[in-house]
Parts: C-alpha cells; sequence; structure tokens
C-alpha cells in the first residue's frame, strides 16, 4: 500500500503486478479480523492506502448502508480499485486519491479509520496518525495493522532469505521507512496523542504446499522484477546475480515438503 508524501517518501514496494497481485489477495478475514467487531452497519469509513481495494470492499459489505471511502496516492491503483468495486456490484464505497499527511476531509468524519501495512513505510508515521486521528469522530476508532520484518521466522534454513532479509531491512530504511513496524505501534499511537490503545497480532502462515508455492513465487517475482529490485540496484545494495540467487532461494524454500513461512503482524485499536 502506498500513501505518502508525493516527491518525500519511498515506496519499497511499488506496484508491479506481482505486488498488486498479492496485495489483491488480502481480505477483512484475513488480514483486518481485529476491525470487524466494529464495523457495524450505518458506519463510515476511511481506509487509508487502500491499494487495489479487496479488503476496502469487504469492509463496504459489513457497514452498508454506511459508505467506505477508500484513499491511495496511486491514480492507476485506484483505477484498479474503483474497477474491482464494479464487478463486484459495490455501490457503497469510492476510491480517492490522496495523501495520508493531508487528508482532504472535515474533523470528526469517520467513524473507522484503518491503515493496512502503511506506517511501515512513512517517513513519518506518527504525523499520519495524527491526521488519522483528526478526521476520526469522537468515539471512532484508528485501526492500524503492519507486519514485523525482524519478528518472521522460516523454515528450514535458506541462507538466500537471510540475504533477503538484509537487503529488505537495506532497502527500507534507506526510503526512511521502519520495517519493524509491527512493534512500534503503541509507541507511535501513543507519541501522536492517543489516550487509549488496545494492542493486538495475528499472523499470516505459509506451511501448505499450496500456501509455499504462493509466497515463494510472489517474493520471487518482486525480487527480480518489483520497485524493490530497482532500488536495489540502484542504491548499490545488490547486482543482478545477487538478485537472481535470491530469488533461487525463494523458489528452492518454496519447492521443500515442510516448509514454513511466519509473519507477525502488529494491530492497535486507538481511542483519542
Amino acid at each position: 500500500m502506498s500513501l505518502q508524501q508525493p516527491g518525500d517518501d519511498v515506496y519499497t514496494h511499488g506496484h508491479h503486478e506481482s505486488v498488486v497481485r498479492a496485495h489483491a489477495s488480502r481480505t477483512a478475514e484475513n488480514s483486518a479480523a481485529f476491525v470487524i467487531p466494529h464495523l457495524t452497519p450505518g458506519a463510515d469509513v476511511l481506509d487509508v492506502g487502500c491499494g487495489p481495494g479487496s479488503i476496502t470492499c469487504d469492509f463496504a459489505g459489513l457497514v452498508a448502508p454506511g459508505k467506505v471511502t477508500g484513499l491511495d496516492r496511486s491514480p492507476d491503483i485506484i483505477a484498479q480499485a474503483t474497477a474491482l468495486a464494479a464487478e463486484r456490484g459495490v455501490d457503497n464505497v469510492e476510491f480517492v486519491a490522496g495523501n495520508i499527511y493531508d487528508l482532504d476531509f472535515e474533523d470528526e468524519t469517520f467513524d473507522v479509520v484503518h491503515a493496512h501495512q502503511v506506517l511501515q513505510h512513512l517517513t513519518d508515521p506518527v504525523e499520519a496518525l495524527r491526521e488519522m486521528r483528526r478526521v476520526a469522530k469522537p468515539g471512532g476508532i484508528v485501526a492500524v495493522r503492519d507486519a514485523d520484518f525482524h519478528g518472521m521466522s522460516w523454515y528450514p534454513a535458506i541462507p538466500e532469505l537471510d540475504e533477503w532479509m538484509d537487503l529488505y531491512q537495506r532497502i527500507a530504511r534507506r526510503n526512511g521507512g521502519e520495517p519493524d513496524a509491527g512493534r512500534r505501534l503503541v509507541s507511535w499511537a501513543q507519541s501522536a496523542g492517543f489516550t487509549d490503545v488496545a494492542p493486538s497480532s495475528s499472523n499470516w502462515l505459509y506451511a501448505t504446499g499450496q500456501q509455499r508455492r504462493w509466497q515463494a513465487r510472489v517474493w520471487g517475482e518482486r525480487v527480480l522484477h518489483s520497485a524493490f529490485a530497482e532500488q536495489a540496484l540502484e542504491y548499490g545494495f545488490a547486482n543482478p546475480a545477487d538478485l537472481a540467487r535470491i530469488s533461487a532461494g525463494w523458489h528452492r524454500w518454496g519447492s521443500t515438503d515442510d516448509g514454513w513461512f511466519l509473519i507477525p503482524n502488529g494491530e492497535i485499536i486507538a481511542r483519542a
């Protein structure tokens, strides 16, 4: 997902087809279950950094006749999300381009303000949370979920996946992001002025044959073709042979019969 100030923040993942395809597999159930109890019929929701809109459209079904607004900085991604809503026949959702640091909404507009895998890419996540807080209604919530990269674990030991983690950390930090965002959400929310912060966590797990092959295919492609690859080369952190080796390592992991890859995510429900 991407919502940084254009020209300042850099989105580590970019919008290569392999990235968008992975993001489109996310649903409210598998990626925002902690928010679902707060999505009541009639609620108005802002989904900040909505990406291709799969979670956003799920939210719309849960809050109808309430309205859901999905916001992303990429017009191309907004067009894809709009097409998804039309394909699903979801008529209580709108997708708009915008900037997380300067949301074009009045104070106290939304019952729920949500951001999934967004804060980790921002140079100023605290300021983004302040802005999300501004547009939340009194009694409303700001709900955030972010992965924690150094909390990820896998089996069997594949040296190329260690290389991948090191490379990802270097690129994300070079871009001004915080790849270990999950563990920092409570701290960031407190710094943004929230006095009531309820933390939780949940995992994505890839441990069946189908899941392993899917995850390996996604990252095997992204290592070679996405903005991640472009930035690795541009910053001088890797060469094409390095990327080819890391991609092959992902596919080797994906072909195992007993492989395991765990992605922990931090979550908060914050009230002012």
